[in-house]
């Protein structure tokens, strides 16, 4: 349980707003934009180093998890650090980013503004993450895996792109 001490203490409260945020917003975004996916998904040509489909939501639902700890880390530390208040700025808008690509690329089929949006998306959850490491040190290295898929989903975007 130490993991989730902040200042010495867990403030269940936070913590659980701060995790259901990126699980409940993600699972939404996912269902309204995505109730086809799967089907999408099997149906797209794809490189050869594409996960199935079964893949996503496990990974999905561990990674926002890991992302709403990193964040209630930094929000607990940011009552009392002005500088981990500038942490939580690109934090929300790279939520908003990720939420946003499921709509481009599934439900409106728009692989390449999907890349472009995902590239933006890497480059604000980039500058997320360092700022969260510079605040929290764990809540950073709780970003890494979500910032790696990421990348990786960057590039299984752009060759389903290209190969679509």
């Amino acid at each position: 349980m130490d993991i989730l001490k902040v200042n010495g203490k867990i403030e269940w409260g936070k913590l659980a707003v701060n995790v259901l945020i990126p699980v409940v917003g993600g699972s939404m975004a996912g269902y309204f934009a995505t109730k086809s996916a799967p089907e999408i998904y099997r149906s797209l040509e794809k490189p050869s180093f594409a996960p199935p489909s079964w893949v996503f939501p496990a990974v999905w639902t561990g990674l926002y998890t890991l992302m709403g700890y990193a964040n209630y880390r930094v929000s607990v530390k940011g009552e009392r650090l002005a500088e981990a208040k500038q942490a939580l700025i690109p934090y929300c808008i790279q939520l908003g980013l990720n939420f946003l690509w499921s709509f481009l690329f599934f439900k409106w089929s728009l692989r390449g503004t999907a890349f472009i949006e995902i590239s933006l998306l890497l480059a604000v959850l980039t500058l997320t993450t360092y700022r969260f490491y510079q605040t929290d040190k764990q809540a950073g290295v709780a970003m890494m895996p979500y910032l790696a898929w990421v990348a990786f989903a960057l590039g299984l975007n752009y060759s389903m792109w290209k190969l679509n």
